[in-house]
């Protein structure tokens, strides 16, 4: 008789499971809120906890229709992120079956085989420059459409689905949590600890060159053992179904003028995002925008009817049925928490554990804290308005600086590429086709090594008392 092997449940079963656990675990802690005072960062008023106004609140119980209701609400919380997958499902729906992107891959995949030296270069080079914006613009979001050029891209090149992934998502997630410059973290929490704006320049640079190429080593050396031998892939069987489906229906091989008009409008299009973004301030609203011009444009560009446009935009668009509803799901756990009055609760419950180690570890124990945190509200700008007002203050009390407690703040986003939680994270993977089980996997080695250089790097900071206070 046959073993059965074991297999993991759909990744909706998997985060809907999360939902069921928070639930009752909202249940058994007690409800409580700090005051919040409205506070002009960046531009933007933001509401601030107050430190040392936590106080009990009467048991707020959630009754089991909350288990139907928390995830609808997550479709509303999460309503831009949601609509923003669709304008990028659908836009690419358009430019796959123009066969623009496919004409253009093939060109650059024959252009690398020609060439292998400069082949050698293409993951350092490209992670570097996705790092760069991580690090300098906070780019997150952005990522996403980057992932649906990429996988065709490094299939062309004998690497997998996942090295597509790897480029533009890990190497601005590193980036963004290594970051430098960065105002969603690095500034806003700059500003609530009440330090110089963007102090502590050269130790971050160091920090973030250094994970930076932690990054990419480990994306290269992987890269270059599934070009020997694809096989090796966790997603090899999803890899081939593409391979074939970008053979059968590549219906413009060639590079005609109508392909070479498709390929600048997008390039153009890439150009005004981050010009937008840098110069203007460009949130979810205005990418999405600028990505439904780029598949009209594309479509009349490939000389489709309207009618034809509209099916195409609808296809692609509704492959994301499924991370929209996975996103959803992972905004209702902390929808559970708000909706229970426990997060504060837990939030009282982790300054507290702080307090309550030796000095020495205390950095190391704000990065731990605020990763468990980063679980539950995995924005950087929302989690630093939630814990930076608290951790600042108790940060002069356990003899480290403020300096430091803002580092180990920043740091903890490294594992933000494998949470369930994170609307990013899933809305990559969603597009991507990639099972969270099977990213997880391959991503736990690396998030584990650069978790080590997190807490290794918080020694000198506490040992330097790195200032300026």
């Amino acid at each position: 008789m046959k073993k059965r092997s074991f297999k993991l449940p759909h990744t909706l079963v998997l985060i809907y499971l999360l939902v069921i656990f928070v639930y009752f675990l909202a249940l058994f802690l007690p409800s409580g809120e700090f005051q919040r005072t409205e506070k002009t960062l960046q531009g933007q008023t933001r509401l601030m906890t107050v430190p040392g106004t936590y106080h009990q609140v009467p048991k707020k119980w959630l009754g089991p229709e909350w288990l139907l209701i928390a995830p609808i609400r997550g479709f509303e919380d999460a309503s831009l992120i949601i609509i923003l997958i669709f304008i990028f499902g659908g836009t690419f729906g358009i430019l796959t079956r123009s066969g623009a992107i496919d004409a253009g891959i093939h060109r650059l995949a024959a252009f690398f085989g020609q060439k292998p030296k400069l082949r050698v270069m293409v993951i350092p080079v490209l992670m570097l420059i996705f790092s760069l914006a991580g690090s300098v613009y906070g780019m997150a979001e952005e990522s996403i459409p980057f992932v649906l050029i990429f996988i065709p891209f490094a299939l062309s090149l004998g690497y997998d689905s996942i090295v597509g992934v790897a480029i533009p998502f890990l190497g601005s997630a590193v980036g963004f949590a290594a970051a430098f410059f960065n105002p969603f973290t690095v500034g806003i929490a700059q500003g609530l600890a009440e330090l110089p704006l963007y102090s502590g320049l050269g130790y971050r640079l160091i920090l973030w060159f250094i994970m930076t190429i932690v990054a990419i080593g480990f994306v290269m050396i992987y890269a270059e053992k599934i070009r020997k031998n694809p096989s090796l892939s966790p997603v090899y069987e999803l890899d081939r179904e593409r391979l074939v489906h970008q053979e059968n229906s590549n219906q413009r091989p060639e590079w005609g003028t109508a392909e070479k008009l498709i390929i600048a409008t997008l390039f153009i299009g890439i150009g005004f995002l981050i010009y937008g973004i840098l110069a203007n301030g460009w949130y979810m609203e205005e990418i999405a925008a600028l990505f439904l011009g780029i598949g009209l444009v594309s479509g009349f560009l490939a000389r489709m009817k309207p009618s034809t446009i509209a099916i195409n935009f609808l296809d692609g668009a509704k492959d994301m049925m499924n991370v929209s509803l996975i996103i959803a799901c992972g905004r209702a756990v902390l929808i559970i928490l708000k909706e229970a009055a426990v997060l504060d609760t837990m939030l009282q419950g982790a300054a507290n554990i702080i307090a309550g180690v030796p000095s020495i570890l205390t950095a190391q124990v704000i990065f731990l804290v605020q990763a468990v945190i980063n679980f539950f509200v995995h924005s950087g700008t929302a989690q630093a308005a939630l814990t930076m007002p608290i951790i600042a203050p108790l940060s002069d009390l356990v003899d480290i600086t403020r300096q430091t407690s803002v580092l180990a703040f920043q740091l903890c986003e490294v594992i933000n590429p494998v949470l369930p939680t994170s609307a990013v994270t899933m809305g990559v993977l969603g597009v991507a086709k990639i099972a969270w089980e099977k990213w997880a996997k391959w991503f736990l080695p690396l998030m584990l090594i650069l978790s080590v250089l997190s807490l290794l790097a918080l020694i000198p900071p506490v040992l330097l008392k790195w200032g300026p206070f």
